[in-house]
């Protein structure tokens, strides 16, 4: 007997037996969960930095798959300030890249220097935050001729984004004027020096002195409850760039999750910043649609009113076990999905780039239909379409009985019969069919592969009832 058989044989038995949980929860610390299953093509170069202060500089390229040549993203990491400088990880996993990679860009991602696998050591100036800035700028800028020399790169369409620190120096990088770079992305861009007794005066400073000298365009993203930078500080650093001439358009997009400096860590950031940057990409006459769309996470359900979050007993079909696994999903870190099938089958998934897609594909692997209760903070369940009262329209084994049908949807009614429950039987005025059996909501499932097909198909029956009316 092989050892998957042995698997699937435990798993058979946990299920349709006992019906308890097949918990999906996964280490947010692998690296292969991170990352969308569509292949970046991931490669790690060493570049030359700037000719004035010699060192190598290590950098991550994604590219989507094709010769190319590809628009270029440079996009810039920030600091965690807990670890020193060698020991901040390489940047890899951001939702920025895999945006880009989404519109069919080329994304570079460097260290600066000192960090991670680069030479060097990060360089300090106590309140000359200008100086430190543009220093950085002047390495990215080496990085970019050394991306534009590679022949699967279009080196006159050029992007240039960063988070926090990298936001900081992607503003400085525009004092440089570099003509093949179209845009800047500053997502909570800044800067704090621990040798500086008021950083964020300084930031104000500094921005109004790349806004003096810039003349590329820039969007600026921001949200109310950075844990880094204060929203005074954000909004006096805007103010003073775009006083001074700077092109910028701020995005001030309120509270995001716990903190909202990690915009880029969540999927649901997709949904705040992926449209306006389509439309900042836009007016530069750069690419802005999605063209492979394998980049990126399934689409977050929208919130919805079915129940509180934490009210573990408004979730539907769930076993006493099952209500305890819903009270540990609560308890997990986000991102989190949590799913349910109608016999009790629940799915529970926690961290890395999509754990909504992975919990539906272990129901499909199990063979259930399962729909999303949770998703991280908010329930997203819907109430299932409510059935119908019986008319008495028929007798429901009566098939000729059922108006508009043809010979091949008498056939098919005759078999709707046989099916187990639950299930809906639904007709057009031109003898369109749908057919539901099994799951959740199979009247709603129908209405929708009706909606889908443009007819307006209306309820036959429903279970063991006959609920049609004459129209």
């Amino acid at each position: 007997m092989s050892k998957n058989f042995r698997l699937w044989t435990v798993l058979f038995f946990l299920v349709y037996f006992y019906r308890i949980t097949i918990a999906c929860a996964d280490d947010d610390g692998l690296d292969a969960l991170r990352v969308p299953e569509a292949s970046m093509n991931e490669r790690v170069v060493t570049v030359p930095s700037d000719q004035e202060r010699p060192v190598m500089l290590q950098v991550t390229i994604y590219t989507p798959s094709g010769p190319g040549p590809f628009p270029l993203v440079i996009m810039n990491h920030g600091s965690d300030s807990k670890k020193k400088p060698k020991d901040n990880p390489r940047y890899r996993f951001t939702f920025s890249a895999y945006y880009f990679l989404s519109r069919g860009y080329a994304v570079a991602l460097p260290m600066m220097r000192g960090f991670a696998g680069s030479g060097g050591q990060m360089e300090h100036h106590g309140c000359d935050l200008v100086t430190t800035g543009v220093r950085n700028a002047k390495d990215i800028r080496a990085v970019l001729r050394y991306m534009q020399a590679q022949p699967f790169i279009d080196g006159s369409r050029v992007v240039v984004a960063g988070q926090s620190f990298g936001g900081w120096n992607t503003l400085a990088l525009g004092v440089l004027n570099i003509p093949e770079v179209k845009g800047l992305i500053n997502f909570s861009g800044g800067i704090r020096e621990s040798d500086c007794a008021d950083s964020e005066v300084s930031m104000a400073a500094g921005a109004a002195y790349f806004g003096e000298r810039t003349q590329i365009p820039s969007i600026w993203f921001y949200g109310s409850n950075d844990k880094v930078f204060s929203e005074l500080a954000w909004r006096a650093a805007y103010q003073r760039y775009a006083a001074a001439g700077g092109p910028a358009e701020l995005v001030a997009y309120g509270n995001f999750m716990n903190d909202s400096h990690n915009l880029l860590g969540f999927p649901e950031g997709l949904d705040i910043w992926g449209p306006k940057v389509d439309a900042f990409l836009e007016k530069l006459s750069l690419p802005n649609q999605i063209a492979h769309p394998e980049f990126l996470p399934k689409p977050t359900p929208a919130a919805t009113e079915y129940a509180a979050l934490d009210d573990v007993n408004a979730v539907p079909f769930l076993t006493d076990a099952n209500r305890q696994t819903y009270r540990d999903f609560l308890a997990k870190p986000l991102p989190r999905a949590f799913l349910l099938s109608s016999d009790g089958v629940v799915v529970s998934t926690t961290g890395g780039f999509d754990p909504l897609a992975r919990a539906l594909n272990s129901c499909k692997k199990l063979q259930k239909e399962c729909r999303t209760y949770a998703i991280d903070n908010a329930v997203v369940w819907v109430k299932p379409t409510p059935i119908p009262a019986s008319t008495h329209f028929a007798a429901l084994d009566d098939v000729v009985a059922v108006p508009y049908l043809t010979e091949k949807g008498r056939q098919q009614y005759q078999l709707f019969l046989t099916r187990p429950l639950p299930r809906a039987f639904l007709i057009s005025a031109d003898g369109v069919v749908a057919t539901m059996i099994g799951g959740i909501d199979p009247l709603g499932r129908g209405l929708n592969a009706c909606k889908k097909q443009l007819k307006d198909c209306r309820p036959y029956a429903v279970n063991n009832d006959v609920v049609w009316s004459p129209p």
